[in-house]
């Protein structure tokens, strides 16, 4: 896992850097470096080529002046501003006219606040040309991505030692561009600190049966379904079986007639007069949840009060690890009671996968700017692995480890991939992954199915089960062919 440091732990690596002996000059002459290698490759060569850098007052202003230098000496025309000085609009208007590139030097991932005076003026300015970013868009929080105002909008960042958090979140994930983490010699390890990482290929809990496997040894149950919301479950009862799970049933409330998909079971459970889910299901699904390795619960199932009812039962007592999803999150939304049951009996920890409107309800608070402190507040509270959805989704760990993951877009805006991405999660852990990591690798996966599926803002939910085994077969090599 690649790891990623908040700005306050990025302080503090740097500093024990040059505690160690590594002169902060040292440091900064490396960064510059990175940034005038970085703008080389952008500018595809060196003759006739011009830039624009605007630096600050601090190190990220630093490494700005060493990158300049550096392309000067190589023979690039150079404009260089200092925020310091004052910016002329009218002259970096005329030099961002001529310019192959424009370099922001302003801010670093320390940055709080909204850009003002000349630096609003500069971000704006630099719109009108290719842009490269040190270490982090000005007016960009490194926290949380957030932006306050105006911001820079950059093709590319370089940044320093390790990925910032800012550069995961939008719009700071928007405003980054084409991000590269350019090693200057700091350790990046944090000791006693709970880790923040990203995935990479080799990280991935990848499905694989062992020689002796039959379709029992890696079970999972999907839980789901109402009238006129039947299509959900089945949604996630295909992709599990895709992704590791070797039989999957899907339980529906009342008489089933038709199988929800060809490979999959469908089993009927106890249904009210109106076919919601009864309470009395809870025992159906507990008396028989020993042949299964993991259960999936909520797609589709609604909020009858006997629903939420039977919902809780199974969340308390289940003996198996168990994916609360969608309706199911709301059935125990503003009261923990089933969670801290199950911890309390030190069953497997349940992976909650609230969307930013079920994160609210969970919780009573919004996930605000800080995606990472949202979901590591809700897993210690709950015991429970917590993914929170969205753009620059986060897993996290009771323990406050925590994934972010890079792979998901705006195509995933759509009906029925939350349910996929249930399914995901249930078919890893049925194949042996432990919870964590499922959900780690799940939302990985679902961000690259919905690459592989090839329709872009057209993806459809159906379109990302089917996608799920060649995007497979793609991350089983090694690689990851969408990376950039």
């Amino acid at each position: 896992m690649r790891p990623v440091l908040t700005p306050e732990q990025m302080g503090a690596a740097d500093r024990a850097a040059i505690a160690a002996g590594t002169p902060e000059a040292v440091l900064v002459a490396r960064a510059g470096a990175a940034v005038e290698r970085a703008a080389r490759r952008m500018l595809g060569g060196v003759y006739g080529r011009r830039v624009v850098v605007v630096c600050g007052k601090g190190n990220n202003g630093a490494d700005g002046v060493v990158a300049a230098g550096r392309l000067r000496a190589l023979g690039v025309g150079v404009d260089a501003f200092a925020l310091a000085d004052g910016v002329d609009e009218r002259r970096l208007e005329r030099a961002l006219r001529r310019a192959d590139l424009a370099i922001d030097a302003m801010f670093g991932t320390g940055f709080r606040g909204e850009l003002d005076g000349d630096a609003a003026v500069v971000a704006r300015q630099f719109r009108s040309r290719p842009t490269l970013a040190v270490d982090i868009p000005s007016g960009i929080d490194g926290l949380t991505g957030a932006a306050r105002g105006a911001a820079v909008g950059a093709d590319a960042t370089v940044c320093f030692a390790a990925l910032k958090p800012g550069l995961l979140f939008e719009p700071g994930r928007t405003a980054a561009g084409r991000v590269h983490v350019a090693d200057i010699g700091i350790d990046v390890a944090t000791p006693g600190a709970p880790s923040l990482s990203v995935l990479d290929v080799g990280d991935l809990a990848l499905p694989a049966r062992a020689a002796d496997a039959h379709k029992w040894s890696a079970a999972a149950l999907v839980v789901g379904g109402s009238p006129g919301m039947y299509g959900a479950p089945t949604m996630a009862a295909r992709a599990a079986a895709r992704c590791g799970a070797g039989m999957v049933v899907c339980g529906l409330p009342g008489a089933v007639t038709d199988e929800p998909a060809d490979e999959i079971v469908s089993r009927a459970l106890p249904a009210t007069p109106d076919g919601a889910l009864d309470e009395a299901a809870a025992g159906a699904v507990l008396g028989e949840v020993v042949r299964f390795a993991v259960v999936a619960i909520g797609p589709g199932l609604g909020r009858d009060p006997r629903t939420r009812a039977a919902v809780r039962t199974v969340i308390a007592e289940c003996p198996v690890p168990v994916v609360v999803d969608a309706d199911a999150l709301h059935a125990i939304a503003g009261d923990d009671a089933p969670l801290a049951a199950r911890r309390a009996a030190g069953l497997p920890p349940a992976v909650l996968t609230p969307h930013a409107g079920e994160y609210a309800a969970l919780t009573g608070v919004p996930v605000g700017d800080d995606r990472v402190a949202a979901a590591r507040t809700l897993a210690a509270r709950t015991g429970a692995v917590v993914l929170v959805k969205g753009p620059g989704t986060v897993v996290a760990a009771p323990d406050g480890a925590a994934v972010v993951n890079r792979t998901d877009g705006p195509a995933l805006a759509a009906a029925g991939t939350g349910d996929v991405l249930t399914g995901i999660v249930a078919g890893l852990i049925a194949g042996g992954a432990g919870p964590f990591r499922a959900a780690a690798t799940a939302a990985y996966l679902h961000g690259r199915a919905a690459s592989a599926a090839g329709t872009g803002p057209a993806l459809v939910a159906p379109d990302l089960v089917s996608a799920l085994a060649p995007t497979l077969v793609a991350l089983r090599t090694g690689r990851d062919p969408w990376e950039d």
